[in-house]
């Protein structure tokens, strides 16, 4: 039977405390650890040579449900009764409504360091040591809104522009195309500064700290943003009846794009699955 996952605004409290629970021991024993290299090392940008799987590419979608599937499995190993929330940024606006609670993700960063400072992820609980980054804080970061430019999230217009494109993805299939669902969800648009950033890229800006980088899995809201993302694509799916993730067969070998994203049968490393098979999780599970 498939399981739920739930909005997290609408956790109770003692479902709140055993997603956390789980959490923390799954960073206990060190796995958590692992989802925070994997995402490091497969954060290829278009400027690069060689194959993109993780952003910048159609498989943004597949490869991050994979990957939170990955981390659901191990949090359910824990305890069976737990699930991924998700945050719904269009609605929860503010750097003190969920999930910012001191039973779930914690608030925001001190103004100094940015170092969070409360919730159970904060430094001084001793329990989320950040051992994996791109720099040397071992404590986790956040600037929620951003508090020296101020941005905002996105609203649900930003999510309803992406959401009534029919077209998965289109050529080139990278950080530039201004068409298809995939990048007016991740959000790679064109301009200077924050008016390039929507969706996806939007939320990491607004979440800042080490929401900003590669690292970005040593906060564990990624989670509940990227579950949110993902909840866009099962809506995608159902509001475009038919409709398949593209590159449906690989760019030819006189196209710029050869070797360098992942067709709908292929291989999407570094799992033996295919961005096909991950389309329908309805038997594994869904959204209330």
């Amino acid at each position: 039977m498939a399981y739920v996952r739930k909005d997290a605004a609408t956790l109770t409290k003692a479902e709140r405390r055993r997603f956390v629970n789980a959490l923390l021991e799954v960073k206990r024993r060190g796995e958590y650890d692992e989802f925070v290299r994997m995402h490091i090392a497969y954060n290829a940008p278009d400027g690069g040579r060689g194959l993109r799987t993780a952003h910048m590419a159609p498989s943004f979608l597949p490869w991050h449900r994979r990957l939170l599937l990955d981390l659901e499995r191990a949090l359910r190993r824990v305890d069976s009764s737990v699930t991924l929330p998700y945050w719904d940024w269009t609605r929860d606006r503010t750097t003190t409504s969920a999930p910012w609670t001191a039973d779930l993700m914690g608030g925001n960063g001190r103004r100094s360091d940015h170092r969070v400072t409360t919730g159970p992820f904060a430094h001084r609980e001793g329990n989320w040591p950040i051992r994996v980054g791109v720099t040397d804080g071992g404590f986790l970061t956040r600037d929620l809104g951003r508090r020296s430019a101020p941005i905002d999230l996105p609203a649900k217009s930003d999510l309803e522009w992406a959401l009534k494109d029919p077209a998965y993805d289109v050529t080139p299939w990278d950080s530039t195309v201004e068409k298809g669902f995939r990048n007016k969800l991740e959000g790679w648009g064109t301009g200077r500064g924050s008016v390039s950033w929507r969706n996806h890229n939007r939320v990491h800006r607004w979440v800042g700290g080490d929401m900003l980088g590669a690292a970005a899995v040593n906060d564990p809201v990624f989670w509940l943003h990227h579950a949110f993302v993902d909840l866009q694509w099962y809506r995608w799916q159902r509001r475009h009846a038919g409709a398949r993730y593209l590159p449906a067969t690989p760019p030819g070998s006189g196209d710029t794009q050869h070797g360098r994203v992942v067709a709908r049968h292929e291989r999407l490393p570094p799992w033996n699955v295919t961005p096909g098979e991950l389309e329908d999780v309805g038997r594994i599970y869904r959204y209330a």
